[in-house]
């Protein structure tokens, strides 16, 4: 009997100890894939509302909301934009991936730069874009704005490998196509491209998109048009995998001939500065139809 009452006396002592700790603070719960990306759509709204009436008269061809969404970009992100612009994708980015992402703008090499002909670039200009670059963007930051970079391709240092989540291949990949012959400029850029990514990292394609009945050597990128199956193809031997596609950027009426070059369409316009009635048929077709495609780095 004696036992039993000091066992039940040490139950009630340790019983009363506990009682008067602090129960220790619950973690708090991690949000559920639909918070999150309800919170990053919000996110993403607020960014494009803010952006300048012209951007937004650019937002039903070039779906940026969808775009971004398909490839998988989100806050707190490493995102590769290449041959950025002040809005496209950069801009966008800039505010959009937040306080814990970062934005790396990349431009061609310069040495690819002079073979654009006429196009080509001074290349003292070329040598400082990555500080104009950096500059440029760091202007437009505010205290929730995402870090911001700049490289070039064929010059990617070693401490960039394997820090990115996304490439964006905007309206691009036709340059690197067009002098692949020259310089095996895609074959580097594509190698780069898989160093700078995580493993299971992710590139965005958007491009303008060829007849696949059209001639290899029309769809070459020369007209700013190339084929999805010749996209596919080189990316495929880059050592990357196609997870997705939409035909969220598809424009039926585009319908060029092999006679057409792309920047006919909006928004440059550029064989009918001084036909009003061209123009308007032009306008009336709307930007080109372009391939949108997802690609993943094989580990």
């Amino acid at each position: 009997m004696m036992r039993l009452r000091m066992a039940m006396i040490a139950v009630c002592a340790l019983a009363l100890t506990a009682c008067g700790r602090e129960a220790p603070p619950t973690p708090p719960e991690a949000p559920s894939a639909a918070a999150e990306a309800t919170a990053n759509g919000a996110r993403l709204d607020a960014v494009l509302a803010a952006q300048s009436a012209e951007t937004k008269a650019r937002y039903p061809a070039r779906r940026p909301k969808e775009t971004l969404e398909f490839f998988g970009v989100a806050p707190g992100m490493t995102v590769v934009d290449t041959l950025p612009g002040d809005v496209w994708y950069a801009g966008i980015l800039l505010d959009y991936l937040g306080p814990q992402g970062k934005v790396i703008g990349v431009d061609y090499a310069p040495q690819m730069w002079q073979q654009f002909g006429e196009y080509s670039p001074d290349p003292a200009e070329s040598a400082r874009w990555t500080t104009e670059f950096v500059a440029n963007m760091q202007a437009k930051r505010g205290a929730d704005a995402a870090a911001v970079a700049a490289l070039q391709f064929d010059a990617i240092p070693d401490t960039a490998a394997g820090t990115v989540d996304v490439v964006l291949l905007s309206r691009s990949i036709h340059h690197l196509m067009r002098l692949e012959a020259q310089g095996a400029w895609l074959t580097k850029a594509l190698a780069d491209i898989g160093r700078l990514l995580k493993p299971g990292g992710i590139v965005g394609v958007e491009a303008h998109r060829a007849p696949e009945s059209a001639s290899d050597a029309w769809a070459s990128g020369e007209q700013g048009y190339v084929k999805q199956s010749a996209v596919i193809a080189a990316f495929e031997k880059a050592g990357f995998e196609l997870v997705g596609s939409s035909e969220m950027h598809a424009n039926p009426k585009d319908q060029p001939t092999e006679k057409d070059f792309v920047w006919r369409l909006p928004p440059t316009l550029a064989t009918s500065e001084n036909d009003p009635a061209l123009r308007a048929q032009l306008t009336a077709i709307g930007e080109s139809d372009r391939m949108t495609l997802k690609f993943r780095k094989r580990a």
